[in-house]
């Protein structure tokens, strides 16, 4: 019995013809002593007592199910018909096909002969162009069908497949197979066929089937290669815990260095509660390796990696907030994550915050930590733990124009360095010294803030404050013999802070476009604002030891920011007549004067503060310009310019392109720039200068898609990344490869070998998603065609 049968046209007007011409053989239609359905056919032919024959193009109407067949054998007292010739059941949102079938018209369990059977699935949320753009239904066949109760099978003999194509280009077969169409299909001697070819043999095999796409189940392994790792084969499980919460299980297998094991948790329990958490452990094997004719060994070492964010609600005004981002081994990263973003960042970070609101009051509490490493031997930790505030919202002071809030903070500060060094002991090994300096204290801040606002000119607005600042540390840096030592003294500080901002007035100009289809009028504005802010002296600035930026506040200061805003406006034509207003274009340009050069040093408003640059009375002029022409165009701009030496201190800028969802395009650039006679900008080995580019395209049925991207340093000339990704997706299965290259040159000692050449490569099958690894594996390729799970 094939598929053309299954599907083939039920033959009702004729079988309506034929019976005109045979009234005297049978009944149009009927109900039998002994069955609650109704029935059609030629004629009926009592054989004995408890049995009866039907005959000639029989269809049964029952209770949610039908039948039709060339002949059907009654035995009411044992509630059992048998049909016989070109059998099809309908019934449980599929048909089944079959040469004979001995049905229970009470229990409605069956038993089908030489059976084919089809079945839709649901309409989840499935990735329709891995079926050829088809409903996702699933086949199976057998050799005996056994209907054990509500879309639950049980197939002997048999195989299934979601491809519903003449000739599926994948199936698994097995010797059984319990299918239940609402959860999984459990298989015995399993072999899976690619084109009729087999692929693979499991002695039992568990697969995931469910309507919503979110069955629990194995997913489709992703194979590698790599210059260090050698091949590597990774393998999933996902988990549908319920419908708050799933988790992934990762395992990777290296070849050369050993293996991996991670997993995956996800929740969302409502809105704005909701986080995921992924734990991945690495263990290395001890190899030794010969390159450029130097033998090396590398030790055996376990590493791990711990990542994720969560928010929960507690109370409608009490939130909690957590987020980590650590690592044991910041070498391990560097040499095994695929993306650049990972592989280069030496920061590892954690932190928790309980915050709630009750009126005008906050009260929030704190723990972070983030540790940053130079190299593998040196790392600097700063953070808070913990960190406790509590303050006010502006409130009106009565009977004045005046408002008044406050803020208050309790701090535990954290601040440690170290630095690993190796020494030969006296047995000729090598020691690890291990050198640590705490720099943590205690700090405590509390700020009155009275706010003074003029509005009385609508085009021109003052708004003006006054605050004091006290501030009290456990600790100071001490004189005489303790000069420039931290000491367990505890210092206070004391200042006033008087500011006023000043913006306008304003110029707009306004004009309509009536030609344009881009906009129906523009408006542009332009915007100078001044700010002046005094700072009372801060006899003690010397003694504080300086952790955050409020530490290095430089008392006896006056100082003058001042900048011009642009703005173009858009009022977007819409087919109802309301257009929509959308800001396109601003250009910030900004520049402060300090009546004490060292305050320069210490803005940190710009980017290039806190770079040891000498002490000057202006800070560089920063230039800030955003664009976003269209919802798919857009692009920013930024640059430092050094008034005084005359010569740009950093530039970048950034764009983005997309065209109808079939192209993404995303670049970017940054330098660093040499600047002759500037501290900070005058030393070669400390520029920097970066160019990316990342662009995707892909066909509107997302059939045939491509990736490319990459990291080039014009500094040293050379790629640190590129990355390409091609993936096609055919009717019922996908295929998709990946090729990177990975410049090590950037990690000196530390680096197996200059580059890491990777591919990789993944299969889908239609309803059986793949995955991209915790290593970053396909990471370019996602959201662009990959089914990922």
């Amino acid at each position: 019995m094939t598929l053309s049968h299954l599907l083939r046209p039920l033959p009702r007007s004729a079988a309506a013809c034929l019976l005109v011409v045979a009234t005297a053989g049978g009944a149009h239609a009927q109900l039998l002593p002994g069955f609650d359905f109704d029935s059609r056919q030629f004629r009926i032919e009592q054989v004995g007592d408890d049995h009866f024959r039907l005959v000639g193009e029989v269809e049964i109407d029952g209770d949610g199910y039908q039948f039709f067949a060339d002949r059907v054998d009654l035995y009411p007292s044992e509630t059992r018909l048998v049909a016989e010739g070109n059998v099809v059941y309908v019934g449980d949102g599929g048909r089944v096909a079959a040469e004979r079938v001995e049905f229970d018209t009470e229990a409605l369990t069956a038993t089908f002969y030489d059976a084919t059977a089809a079945v839709t699935l649901g309409d989840g949320e499935v990735e329709r162009s891995m079926f050829g753009n088809h409903e996702p239904d699933m086949q199976f066949y057998g050799e005996t069908i056994e209907k054990l109760g509500p879309r639950t099978y049980r197939l002997t003999k048999g195989g299934f497949t979601s491809c519903l194509q003449p000739t599926p280009r994948w199936q698994m077969t097995a010797s059984s197979i319990t299918l239940n169409l609402e959860s999984y299909a459990l298989l015995r001697n399993s072999v899976l066929k690619i084109k009729g070819v087999p692929l693979f043999y499991l002695p039992a095999m568990y697969f995931p089937v469910q309507e919503d796409d979110r069955a629990t189940g194995f997913l489709m392994p992703t194979y590698g290669a790599s210059t260090v790792h050698g091949s590597s084969l990774s393998n999933a499980f996902f988990w549908a815990v319920n419908r708050s919460h799933d988790a992934t299980f990762y395992h990777d297998w290296f070849t050369q260095t050993g293996q991996g094991t991670g997993a995956e948790y996800r929740f969302v329990l409502g809105q704005g509660s909701e986080g995921q958490l992924r734990t991945y452990f690495l263990q290395e094997n001890a190899l030794t390796e010969t390159f450029n004719g130097i033998e090396r060994e590398y030790p055996e070492r376990r590493s791990y990696e711990l990542r994720g964010e969560a928010r929960y609600g507690i109370t409608d005004n009490i939130n909690a907030r957590g987020q980590v981002n650590y690592f044991s081994d910041v070498t391990v990263q560097q040499q095994y994550q695929s993306n650049i973003y990972d592989a280069s960042n030496s920061r590892r970070n954690m932190s928790g915050n309980v915050a709630g609101n009750w009126g005008l009051y906050q009260v929030s509490g704190t723990y972070d930590i983030n540790e940053t490493f130079f190299g593998d031997r040196q790392s600097t930790l700063h953070g808070a733990g913990p960190r406790i505030k509590f303050d006010q919202s502006q409130r009106e002071l009565p009977f004045t124009p005046f408002y008044f809030s406050f803020q208050s903070e309790f701090g535990h500060l954290l601040q440690r360095s170290q630095v690993k060094r190796f020494r030969q002991a006296s047995d000729g090994s090598q020691e690890e010294i291990v050198q640590t300096t705490d720099s943590g204290l205690n700090r405590f801040e509390i700020a009155p803030i009275v706010q003074i606002p003029f509005t009385r000119w609508p085009f021109l607005i003052i708004d003006s404050s006054v605050a004091w600042r006290g501030t009290y540390w456990t600790e100071s840096l001490g004189t005489g013999e303790d000069f420039g030592m931290q000491v367990n003294d505890g210092i206070s500080r004391g200042y006033f802070e008087l500011q006023s901002e000043i913006t306008g007035p304003s110029l707009v100009k306004v004009w309509d476009t009536p030609n344009s289809t881009f906009s129906e009028r523009m408006k542009h504005v332009i915007e100078p604002w001044v700010s002046l802010q005094r700072v009372t002296a801060v006899d003690n600035f010397d003694r504080i030891v300086q952790l955050e930026g409020t530490d290095s506040v430089l008392g006896n200061v006056t100082q003058l920011r001042y900048g011009l805003n642009n703005r173009l406006y858009v009022k977007e034509p819409h087919p109802d007549g309301n257009g929509l207003a959308r800001e396109i274009l601003s250009v910030q340009l900004t520049q402060s004067y300090y009546t004490d050069a060292r305050a320069a040093q210490y803005d940190r408003r710009f980017r290039t503060s806190f770079n040891r640059t000498p002490p000057s009375n202006f800070s560089p002029l920063s230039l800030i310009a955003r664009a976003d022409l269209t919802e798919t165009l857009g692009g920013s701009f930024r640059t430092e310019y050094d008034t005084q030496f005359g010569a740009i201190r950093t530039i970048s800028a950034e764009g983005s392109y997309g065209f109808r969802g079939w192209v993404h395009t995303e670049a970017g650039w940054s330098q660093r720039r040499f600047v002759a006679g500037l501290s900070g900008f005058d030393n070669p080995d400390r520029l920097d200068h970066y160019l990316n580019l990342s662009t995707s395209f892909r066909t509107p049925s997302n059939n045939v898609g491509m990736a490319y991207s990459f990291h080039y340093d014009v500094q040293r000339k050379r790629y640190l990344q590129q990355r390409a990704l091609v993936y096609y997706n055919a009717q019922c299965c996908g295929i998709s490869g990946e090729y990177e290259v990975f410049n090590f040159q950037g990690l000196g000692s530390r680096a197996r070998v200059p580059q890491d050449r990777r591919f990789h490569l993944s299969f889908t099958l239609a309803g059986l998603g793949t995955f991209a690894n915790v290593l970053g594996a396909f990471g370019l390729g996602q959201g662009s065609g990959l089914n990922n799970r």
